[in-house]
């Protein structure tokens, strides 16, 4: 996926994630490849993940990840992520996130239903975090996705309080 396309899929997955944990919903996203098992049977066909952003919000409600290939296609909906590490203090879809995450060169964006931050983690470090209750956030995404373009794993971007 070029660099401009990059942008404008996390872009569109950190609106979509600010709108479903707002909601008091989580949500995982995984760009790249993943070790998963369909946990719903898989009708909808691979799509473009940025040219249908409200099909995308809605399959990111069910249970399960969002699966989104180097190409930005949308591969599968609804799946179980083999988790192989834990995050401390944290659920399974934290843990499945981090776990795909160390996966190749992963991005994975998670929506936490419980404190209603957004965390992006890679190679198995969360490189950012927003928080969706902070007034006026959304003017902050194109700084976020900038931040994410620029920033080196173990390095914390915190986007709100």
């Amino acid at each position: 996926m070029k660099e401009k396309e990059l942008k404008d899929l996390e872009k569109v997955l950190i609106e979509i994630g600010l709108r479903i944990a707002r909601r008091g919903e989580g949500a995982l996203f995984v760009i790249g490849k993943a070790i998963y098992k369909p946990l719903v049977k898989q009708v909808i066909p691979p799509f473009k993940a940025v040219s249908n952003p409200k099909l995308l919000e809605t399959l990111a409600l069910m249970d399960g990840a969002i699966i989104i290939n180097s190409e930005g296609m949308v591969e599968a909906y609804g799946v179980m992520i083999k988790s192989k590490f834990t995050l401390r203090n944290f659920g399974t879809r934290h843990s499945a996130g981090l776990s795909a995450s160390k996966i190749n060169n992963n991005i994975v964006l998670l929506v936490s239903e419980e404190d209603k931050k957004i965390r992006v983690m890679k190679q198995g470090k969360v490189v950012m975090q927003i928080d969706a209750l902070q007034k006026n956030i959304e003017k902050s995404v194109p700084q976020a996705v900038t931040i994410l373009e620029s920033v080196g794993v173990g390095t914390l971007g915190a986007i709100g309080p």
